[in-house]
């Protein structure tokens, strides 16, 4: 079994608020992986069913480190499911290995995620800097010292381009302030796997645009392994590195050109495909 350490509720401490990161801590099982020397998270055999529904099944995706892998597939192919599953937080098959340079089984990865949104009254007093505080630690908020924690926030936060943002009241955020600092949150600590569940749905396109930048340059200074939920294909085209099609299994998967190219994907997506194409 994967041991799973859940960061602390915010619950109890902030009336509502519920982090979402997750850390999987190393696994003693077995591995044969061809990673070809590179530092690589395998997705290996993933299942999910409930009852006698098969939400996906057989799914099997290497993501190297240093590479944006974009998850895409129609409404109802498993894709946020499967998120859950890489979190542990619903019961599937298969098992999840990380593996350093030398190819060696290194445990499972750390992982961070980014979820669409983040549900909060937006009338609550929390700052961001309450929200790391109580989110990165065991006890509540009143009983810390933000003098000596505040120098840690603002480094994680300016990692996003968002240290101006560590006083803000939460519910005083944009759309794109919010999902950047939940980026900083899932970057504390540093993961080898990163989750970006369609994390600039509703976000403005100046926003989104500032995201995707921060998302690309933290993958090439880190060698972040990431994978990304999105159905908009130009932005797909313009910043992975690689496209897995599911549809309750893996379809197809390649360079964006080759997946946005496969009469498979033409079949699923029609036209909205040519987007892509385009967008290459």
């Amino acid at each position: 079994m994967v041991t799973v350490k859940i960061v602390k509720s915010l619950k109890s401490n902030l009336g509502g608020f519920k982090v979402l990161r997750k850390f999987f801590h190393h696994h003693t099982g077995k591995a044969d992986d061809k990673c070809n020397k590179l530092c690589c998270t395998k997705i290996d055999g993933f299942s999910v069913t409930f009852g006698k529904n098969d939400v996906f099944h057989d799914v099997n995706i290497h993501i190297h480190c240093g590479e944006l892998t974009a998850l895409i597939g129609p409404n109802g192919a498993g894709k946020s499911t499967l998120l859950k599953a890489i979190l542990g937080e619903i019961d599937h098959q298969g098992n999840l290995y990380y593996f350093d340079a030398k190819g060696k089984h290194t445990g499972n990865p750390v992982i961070g995620y980014v979820p669409q949104y983040l549900n909060f009254d937006l009338s609550t007093p929390t700052s961001v800097l309450d929200l790391f505080r109580v989110s990165l630690s065991n006890r509540p908020a009143w009983f810390q010292s933000k003098a000596k924690e505040r120098e840690s926030v603002l480094h994680t936060l300016k990692k996003v381009k968002a240290e101006h943002l560590i006083d803000r009241r939460l519910g005083a955020l944009s759309g794109g302030e919010l999902q950047r600092v939940l980026l900083a949150l899932a970057l504390n600590p540093l993961p080898d796997l990163l989750l970006l569940d369609e994390p600039v749905s509703g976000v403005d396109q100046n926003g989104l645009e500032i995201f995707y930048e921060i998302v690309s340059d933290l993958r090439k200074s880190h060698d972040l392994a990431i994978i990304l939920i999105s159905h908009d294909f130009n932005l797909v085209a313009k910043h992975a590195d690689r496209v897995v099609l599911l549809d309750k299994t893996v379809v197809c998967n390649g360079v964006p050109k080759e997946v946005f190219r496969d009469a498979r994907t033409h079949k699923i997506f029609g036209m909205l495909v040519n987007q892509g194409e385009r967008g290459e």
